[in-house]
């Protein structure tokens, strides 16, 4: 088991300047001693659903890693709708197993390994105006299938904040245990999600996590960089969504 000191230590040499991207998914990815003790209680091999996405990457390879470092041998399954050969040959480098599946697709969807441990990333993000249809049968439709594949794992979903509804900044912004008040078909879509996630949860007596994100940032994307951005090309700050 690592040294949670010499954990922190490594996290936190050299990071005074991020060198280039290599250097940046090497941080994103360092597993804390904590996750590195979580999985190695953990028994069984995990599958990323959806992997291609902004956060599939560095979780995938954070798994291998706190998994290596805590001396459990385990598959590590990245799926993706379509093939992408940068991002292929990075997990092909980091020891994860890549699987191509059109998860809308039942029968491909059954080709799937059956996996113990499952995150589920998949998701219609923003931007969806003109492609309702989809966005619903990615948030919504979709979760079921994924359940009744999965029925006998344990199932982490990510969701999103677009659930509450706006809050005044000075509230310091939505809880957890407020009620959900989505405004649009993007956000209602994802509380669809949550929902039926929920459901299957209850129907199969199977373990599911929700897990909202609100404004989930680094170096590459999130806020800060749309403000970064807007600042260097000395364009104005539009204050116009002054609501969290």
């Amino acid at each position: 088991m690592m040294d949670k000191d010499v954990a922190t230590r490594e996290f936190f040499s050299g990071i005074d300047r991020i060198r280039d991207v290599e250097h940046l998914e090497d941080l994103l990815s360092l597993p804390t001693p904590e996750v590195v003790e979580l999985l190695g209680k953990v028994e069984g091999d995990v599958i990323l659903l959806g992997a291609g996405g902004k956060i599939g990457p560095s979780l995938a390879h954070m798994i291998r890693r706190g998994s290596d470092l805590a001396g459990k041998k385990r598959r590590v399954i990245a799926v993706l709708r379509r093939s992408r050969p940068d991002l292929e040959e990075n997990f092909a480098r980091w020891g994860i197993e890549v699987r191509f599946c059109d998860m809308l697709d039942p029968h491909q969807l059954a080709e799937l390994p059956d996996v113990p441990n499952v995150f589920y990333l998949a998701a219609m993000k923003f931007g969806t105006t003109g492609q309702e249809p989809m966005t619903w049968a990615i948030n919504t439709f979709l979760p079921g299938l994924v359940c009744q594949r999965f029925r006998h794992s344990r199932i982490v979903a990510y969701s999103t904040g677009n659930v509450y509804p706006l809050v005044p900044p000075e509230s310091g912004g939505s809880k957890e245990e407020d009620p959900p008040g989505p405004i649009g078909q993007y956000a209602m879509s994802c509380l669809g999600r949550e929902q039926i996630f929920s459901y299957f949860s209850q129907q199969y007596q199977m373990p599911v996590a929700l897990l909202r994100l609100n404004y989930a940032n680094e170096m590459r994307y999130g806020t800060l960089v749309d403000l970064a951005q807007v600042v260097l090309s000395e364009r104005p700050v539009d204050l116009s969504m002054a609501y969290f």
